[in-house]
């Protein structure tokens, strides 16, 4: 069996390329105009407030293999947690594709759940 954090980091790993492939399909769609969202220009604050939400998945693979337990268990469950209710809480807005992409995202943010509070060092 994998040692549970190459496993967390995994999902991590998913969840990320989730959101790019939806981001991917949205271009080749052409469901967005180039600098606004939902029909406004984000501030810098905003991009800056995407880009550290978008970095989550990240930074969450490199602490998942490098943080100590039980840390890293509950930084992976709380954040899983976050992610599952963010992207619930925004689904109805999006088109079947995306819609699709985020609950298989929350299935993985479910697994990651599963996983850490299952984990025992």
């Amino acid at each position: 069996m994998l040692d549970t954090r190459i496993i967390l980091s995994g999902f991590w790993v998913a969840v990320m390329l989730t959101y790019l492939l939806g981001d991917v399909l949205r271009i080749f769609a052409g469901d967005f105009k180039a600098g606004e969202i939902g029909g406004m220009q984000p501030s810098q604050a905003m991009w800056l407030g995407i880009a550290v939400l978008m970095l989550i998945p990240i930074v969450m693979v490199v602490l998942t293999l490098t943080l100590k337990y039980p840390a890293i268990r509950w930084a992976n469950i709380i954040l899983a947690i976050f992610w599952l209710v963010f992207n619930l809480s925004a689904l109805s807005g999006y088109k079947a594709y995306d819609k699709f992409l985020l609950i298989v995202s929350m299935g993985f943010n479910a697994m990651t759940i599963w996983y850490a509070w299952k984990w025992e060092a």
